[in-house]
């Protein structure tokens, strides 16, 4: 305890000098006084280095560097930057959205035009016209659309369908911008128009739609009368190309798609089996049978296979001896046994064993065969697009070998193929509006036109078809023949003459698609046209000269114009 005390005098000592001996060493690492160290007793206080407060006073030289060069690139060099982007969280832009073109007839009658349903409404409604049978011509559109948010992503009118998605792009205008200035609570202070809009243009279409409305009525009662499943027709100026009118059975409403809103109805669409989104003229796909004969007859004539006044024996069949089989003989039909016929007979009765011969050839008479039949059809436009101004137009199958071969996997071309195809059977697929293209051919002596929507038409030069006048001529007599005495007796009438051609396809055996293609007046043609009634039963004998008919009755009253 002696030492202790001395120890601690010593340390407390104001003047303490000398050496410290070991002993006082271990005596402080024990802290035998009890400091508490935690309060910092017990512990020598040091001044801080020099280097230490130079190193504190680079950091905060450089930090000061820093905010400066930070605030310098805010204020001045970014500054018009964020001044702007400052200004527009009081500034709100807002859409002026265009009114869409309105679509006429050619008599200007409004066929689709817009209308404000509500005043809180942005954008004007689609509307269309009541009239039947112009949903497939006319189409619909989208409108725009927000998001869940409430901001327009979508901020134009989009066509869907019809002349409406064919040409969106001159009927969609240009949308314009007002600039609305608000305050905190976001009440407006002051509303700007810096881009006012500018409205789609105006669409003048070559369509009647009156004609168009009772072509569509008369299609629709005989597909529900004499069950087919649908039917289609159209008819066309063959001099300038206009389609007067253009109908597809079923339709559906423009403005239920338009909308969108009315999801019962829409599934109706979708699950019937009549297809009633299928515009039948452009895209239904049909075996065309007889109403490809005026063609293959035009075309032997060219090739100089037969005079048109030579007969031909039809007695109900035509009888080829089996290459394969000695002794057997592969039967092909005729309709009837019409006896001997020249071209113009088997025009106007309809005679499968005289377009046998000229098409394949049979003893002495030569036949074109498939390779001069398919590149005539295609010159008069069968199997090909005719550039019609409506979306999902399709092409449409001529049989060749090489078709053959590739849907039969490796099956050779024979004779009956040619037969068959001859009279429009087969693989033959066409569209209703090239079988129109190509009557029109006929009709004008020879020139192919693009058909088009567009009152006016199209500037456009026709192309020729390479074939000899005189041989339309007798395919066109043949025509009249047909109403005059044949199958198309149903289309003479008294206050008109009409060429025709009518054609019976048979699907299956007991489903058939009845054709009527034609033109008027005989003499001097101006309009061709053409009917299909699709899927309707084998036995019925109504189709498409009853529907023609019924038209012609009709224009006859109405738009005796036409006639002229």
């Amino acid at each position: 305890m002696r030492k202790v005390r001395k120890h601690l005098k010593k340390w407390f000592a104001p003047n303490f000098s000398g050496e410290i001996t070991p002993d006082e060493i271990f005596l402080d690492a024990s802290n035998l006084p009890g400091f508490d160290v935690d309060q910092f007793e017990g512990r020598l206080e040091k001044p801080i280095s020099q280097k230490a407060i130079n190193f504190v006073f680079l950091a905060f030289v450089l930090l000061g560097l820093a905010f400066s060069y930070r605030l310098w690139f805010l204020q001045v060099t970014e500054g018009k930057v964020y001044l702007e982007r400052g200004e527009s969280n009081r500034l709100r832009y807002n859409h002026i959205f265009s009114n869409r073109g309105v679509i006429y007839d050619r008599q200007n009658k409004e066929l689709a035009f817009n209308v404000f349903l509500s005043e809180e409404s942005d954008f004007a409604k689609r509307q269309y016209t009541s009239s039947l049978g112009l949903s497939h011509v006319l189409g619909y559109v989208k409108y725009p659309t927000k998001d869940r948010a409430g901001f327009y992503w979508e901020t134009s009118y989009v066509g869907k369908s019809g002349v409406e998605g064919f040409y969106s792009d001159i009927l969609t205008g240009e949308n314009g911008l007002e600039i609305v200035e608000t305050d905190a609570l976001d009440n407006i202070q002051t509303q700007n128009i810096v881009r006012p809009p500018k409205e789609g243009e105006n669409l003048y279409l070559a369509l009647d739609s009156s004609l168009q409305s009772q072509f569509w009525k008369i299609i629709a009662d005989a597909a529900i009368q004499f069950n087919y499943e649908g039917g289609a027709g159209a008819m066309i100026d063959v001099e300038t190309g206009e389609i007067l009118s253009l109908v597809s059975f079923p339709e559906y409403n423009s403005e239920i798609l338009s909308d969108g809103k009315d999801a019962q109805k829409i599934e109706e669409y979708q699950k019937d089996p009549r297809k009633p989104f299928l515009n039948r003229v452009v895209s239904g796909l049909y075996s065309p049978g007889s109403i490809v004969k005026p063609f293959l007859a035009a075309a032997a004539l060219n090739e100089g296979l037969i005079d048109p006044s030579k007969k031909i024996l039809s007695t109900g069949s035509l009888s080829v001896p089996n290459p394969y089989f000695p002794g057997q003989f592969s039967i092909f039909n005729d309709w009837k046994a019409h006896g001997w016929v020249n071209m113009f007979d088997a025009l106007a009765v309809s005679s499968n064993v005289y377009f046998y011969q000229i098409g394949g050839g049979f003893e002495d008479q030569k036949g074109l065969g498939i390779t001069k039949i398919e590149s005539y059809l295609r010159n008069f436009g069968f199997g090909e697009m005719t550039g019609i101004d409506l979306p999902g137009e399709v092409g449409g199958v001529i049989p060749n070998p090489e078709w053959k071969r590739k849907k039969f996997q490796g099956d050779d071309w024979r004779l009956g193929d040619t037969y068959n195809t001859s009279i429009g059977q087969y693989g033959f697929q066409v569209t209703p509006i090239q079988v129109l293209k190509s009557v029109a051919v006929l009709a004008n002596g020879g020139r192919l036109l693009e058909p088009t929507l567009l009152n006016g038409g199209k500037s456009q030069e026709p192309k020729l078809v390479n074939i000899n006048p005189e041989a339309l001529r007798v395919a066109r007599e043949g025509m009249r023949e047909a109403v005059k005495r044949g199958t198309a007796r149903g289309l003479s009438v008294p206050y008109l003459e009409v060429a025709a051609k009518t054609g019976t396809a048979e699907i299956g055996k007991s489903l058939v698609n009845s054709w009527v293609v034609g033109f008027f007046p005989f003499e001097k043609p101006r309009y061709a046209f053409v009917v299909v009634m699709e899927r309707g039963p084998r036995a019925n004998t109504i189709g498409g000269v009853y529907v023609m008919r019924q038209l012609l009755d009709w224009m006859s009253t109405n738009t005796p114009e036409y006639f002229k």
